[in-house]
């Protein structure tokens, strides 16, 4: 048995280390059930449970959640509009967040998938220094698809 203050009171019988904790106005906890003669432990269990929390709480909040943006873009995109998506794309990525970027082409516009490159590869040159092309452009059906990660 151990006391509430952490010293080791030795193998007291079950009725008396109840006792103790009873008088202490604490509760008996059986720490280690396996061990012979099991270990237990005077503790307030509510304060105790109470201290587990705090400690889950903080460790979920300090974990960072990696999320994926979406910008989706046409290959006929006109220069103003590619610009404010660099720039979208550009915050998204001092955030934090990974960006996912989707060049959709429509109908007969899969033939000049040269223009989706193009488009997804001025995309790399202007905001290279500021993230890491996680995943390669590649064509998936009657979509481009690229992903940048912060560097």
């Amino acid at each position: 048995m151990i006391s509430d203050d952490g010293n080791q009171i030795g193998v007291v019988p079950l009725r008396q280390a109840q006792q103790i904790a009873d008088e202490k106005g604490l509760d008996l906890v059986e720490v280690s059930p396996k061990s012979k003669p099991p270990v237990c432990k005077i503790m307030d269990f509510g304060k105790y449970k109470y201290k587990l929390e705090i400690s889950e709480k903080l460790k979920k909040k300090k974990q960072s959640h990696i999320v994926v943006k979406e910008i989706k873009l046409r290959p006929k995109i006109d220069i103003n509009d590619l610009n404010t998506k660099k720039r979208q794309i550009e915050k998204f990525i001092k955030n934090g967040n990974k960006v996912k970027i989707t060049v959709m082409f429509r109908g007969r516009e899969i033939v000049h998938k040269q223009l989706g490159m193009d488009i997804l590869e001025n995309i790399i040159n202007d905001l290279g220094d500021h993230s890491l092309v996680e995943q390669r452009p590649k064509l998936d059906g009657y979509n481009m698809i690229m992903v940048l990660a912060p560097s």
